[in-house]
């Protein structure tokens, strides 16, 4: 499953995504050491959540009890608390007799500050429903140090002293944390100050415009308190938490992974979309669980997992291994094994290619890409400046190279992803400038001394004035005119969008509107495109590279519903961005590079100067995107090879997506 992530509707069937009898059930779970419930996506798991949550108050309050709710804050409990305020407005849902206590706080942290979890809470439940302040609480991270241990203290006591939480949500790091419970934390651990994860803060430094801006320690509620609740629900979305969720439901208990103590208990449940779940044995590897309906996808799947696993090529793997590692069946459904060899062997072969916009004159029937016309009209979307060249710079200049009318278009700005002492060092050179051709700079001057002063008193994610906001787009409008030019491309075949859903100023963008997509189709309609190369990063699904991808996907449908017939004719390549690959068995298109491409490939991406050494958004890889971005494609020709594939120097994968 590539884990494509949709926006479903709340309307839509709320039934879990498995639907089997009990015995089934257990024995496709049975690698599994605590319940998990998986839904189609997100959207649906969260209304489930907040009407599980709903119901709880409302039986709660027609017993004259207050309902006490353990809170969590991040990116997975947003739709949860959305639907709960949609059902306090439309349908009255109540908060008067509810109680909360939020699990964490960093420390130190002052309440009104944009990165608090107070604020949090506020903007995207309190201010919307009719709770009681009093009945809020979140730790303090405005303490003097001395009183941290009391209040934790009196934090226990007041969940205790309500009879304990009815309900606790939670949400998990990539670090297996638990609230601010980070590897190391003992089962019985109280509410404390904690130090956090290196790994943590990277995940935060978003927030904070920069991990050296996240606060080194927080206040959290301990694994013993959590424990305590009569209800737990753990709530996880999207592939960048499936590893961690397949340590947390199906590895050992340990204290580097603390979400594993969840294990011990008996009213815990993992609440997961498919992509969160990917991971887990009964998705991953479902020949190890249960007797499985092969068809090609998963027999290829299956077939690439054993012979990584046994570390041989795909033409030596015996009928022995197949028995041996839950895959009788297939060798004797669709058996010799040795055929089943040869034909994955063959559907990998046919997608290797170097023509990826198909090849003249040749039969295309077992080639990625069709034959006609000859040249094609192409376009690469690339959410920021710089993802065509290093996530698929290689074909791009093979594109041009073969005659192809190749188009780029530059979804946003990326103006927030340029250091401050690049825009003071671009306007030291344009007020030189400006002097050396006879005008006086004294505009510009003013202008360089107001962003001066600006930065020096900057706060950490504070919104840049517009005009360093200007300064910043033109930088890597200039660095991307650069690249493309590099790769062959006239001016006119160059494009900017700046879609407006990115221009907030901020790392929060602003929603998507009907504008983005009409400025998308606009420019599709222009083009007519045979070939349109996007993004087709989901691991995060509030990222720039999946709005972007979604914006051109609705374009495409509704010119296509506009009765367009050159979109019939028009194939939507996905690609990968600087961090992860698509899966061998995913890969439908895989372009090789040579060393002298490879070469190419670099340079291209070496004019994308303000993100080469350290850029401000690094994620959890410091090395640099060339680096990245070459390694990830010498890893795929190594896959191909260990497969016994022909041994490239490296290669670019595409995944085509039917929309």
């Amino acid at each position: 499953m590539l884990g494509l992530y949709t926006f479903a509707s709340s309307k839509e069937a709320k039934t879990p995504f498995q639907t089997m009898s009990r015995l089934n059930l257990l024995e496709e779970t049975r690698f599994e050491k605590l319940p998990v419930t998986v839904y189609p996506n997100p959207d649906i798991a969260s209304v489930t959540v907040a009407r599980r949550i709903a119901d709880l108050i409302k039986s709660k309050q027609q017993k004259g009890e207050k309902t006490v709710l353990g809170l969590a804050t991040g990116a997975t409990p947003v739709r949860v608390y959305n639907e709960l305020v949609r059902l306090h407005r439309e349908e009255g849902l109540s908060f008067k007799e509810v109680i909360t206590f939020n699990l964490d706080e960093y420390y130190p942290m002052q309440p009104t500050a944009s990165q608090s979890y107070v604020t949090f809470m506020n903007e995207n439940l309190f201010d919307h429903i009719d709770i009681d302040r009093q009945n809020i609480n979140i730790p303090d991270g405005t303490l003097p140090l001395d009183e941290i241990p009391a209040f934790c203290l009196e934090y226990e006591r007041k969940i205790e002293a309500l009879g304990g939480l009815d309900l606790q949500i939670l949400g998990i790091g990539r670090t297996g944390h638990i609230g601010f419970n980070e590897p190391g934390s003992a089962p019985n651990s109280g509410t404390r100050l904690v130090t956090l994860d290196d790994l943590t803060r990277r995940d935060a430094s978003r927030d904070f415009g920069g991990k050296e801006n996240v606060p080194t320690k927080a206040i959290t509620m301990g694994i013993g308190t959590i424990f305590k609740a009569r209800e737990i629900i753990l709530m996880a979305w999207n592939g960048k938490k499936a590893s961690i969720i397949k340590k947390a439901v199906e590895g050992e208990i340990s204290s580097d992974v603390p979400a594993t103590y969840l294990q011990l208990s008996d009213n815990v449940e993992f609440v997961l979309d498919q992509d969160a779940a990917s991971e887990l044995t009964r998705f991953g590897t479902p020949w190890l669980t249960r007797d499985c309906v092969w068809d090609e996808q998963l027999t290829k799947k299956a077939v690439i997992w054993l012979s990584s696993t046994l570390k041989k090529p795909i033409l030596k793997l015996t009928e022995e291994d197949y028995n041996n590692h839950g895959m009788a069946q297939l060798a004797v459904d669709r058996g010799p094994v040795y055929n089943i060899n040869i034909d994955v062997f063959n559907k990998l072969q046919h997608t290797i290619t170097g023509w990826p916009g198909g090849k003249p004159n040749a039969d295309d029937t077992q080639r990625p890409e069709r034959a006609l016309p000859a040249q094609k009209r192409s376009i690469i979307f690339s959410p920021h400046p710089d993802d065509d060249v290093i996530s698929m710079g290689g074909t791009f200049i093979r594109l041009v190279d073969q005659g192809h009318d190749v188009h780029v278009a530059y979804q946003t700005s990326g103006n927030t992803a340029v250091w401050d002492d690049d825009v003071l060092r671009y306007m030291e050179f344009a007020i030189d400038f400006s002097k050396s051709v006879g005008q006086d700079g004294k505009q510009l001057t003013a202008i360089y001394e107001d962003m001066r002063s600006f930065i020096e008193q900057k706060k950490p994610n504070q919104v840049d004035t517009p005009e360093i906001q200007n300064v910043k787009a033109f930088i890597r409008k200039s660095e991307a005119i650069a690249g493309a030019r590099y790769a062959g491309l006239e001016d006119d075949h160059i494009h900017f969008q700046a879609l407006p859903f990115y221009e907030s100023g901020k790392t929060k963008k602003n929603p998507v509107s009907d504008v983005d997509i009409e400025m998308t189709m606009t420019l599709l309609q222009s083009i007519k495109p045979h070939q349109v190369f996007a993004a087709g990063d989901f691991e995060d699904p509030h990222g720039t590279h999946i709005v972007c991808f979604n914006i051109i996907v609705e374009a495409l449908r509704r010119l296509r519903a506009n009765g367009e017939t050159w979109v019939e004719d028009c194939w939507l390549w996905m690609y990968r961005g600087a961090w992860h690959e698509f899966e061998t068995h995913e890969i439908e298109m895989a372009v090789p590079l040579s060393p002298q491409e490879v070469q190419r490939k670099k340079m291209a991406i070496f004019k994308h100067q303000s993100q080469k050494d350290t850029p401000v958004f690094p994620g959890d890889d410091e090395r640099e995107f060339w680096l990245r971005a070459q390694e990830r494609n010498r890893e795929t020709a190594r896959r191909y090879d260990d497969l016994g594939l022909a041994n490239y120097e490296a290669m670019e994968a595409f995944v085509r997506f039917k929309y």
